[in-house]
């Protein structure tokens, strides 16, 4: 893979978090840090998905019937 390089600025503390993780697992910080940023942008991009889906289905009236709802509440509430 490709790679290239981004400098950002942390705390001092997420740094030395940082430090401690990448000894506890013998890996580098940078390896660290690219992993942490690769789950993070994932997950940030499944969220967004399901949102702008969610909405399509919202602008199309696709919405559960009260009864629906109230049969879900009643399955999860008890």
């Amino acid at each position: 893979m490709e790679s290239s390089v981004l400098t950002l600025r942390v705390s001092a503390k997420t740094k030395s978090q940082l430090e401690k993780l990448a000894a506890a697992t013998n890996r580098s910080k940078s390896f660290l840090a690219s992993e942490a940023l690769e789950r993070y942008l994932e997950l940030e991009a499944w969220q967004i998905k399901e949102i702008k889906q969610a909405l399509r289905e919202a602008d199309a009236g696709e919405f559960a019937s009260d009864k629906d709802l109230a049969k879900a509440i009643k399955k999860y509430a008890s």
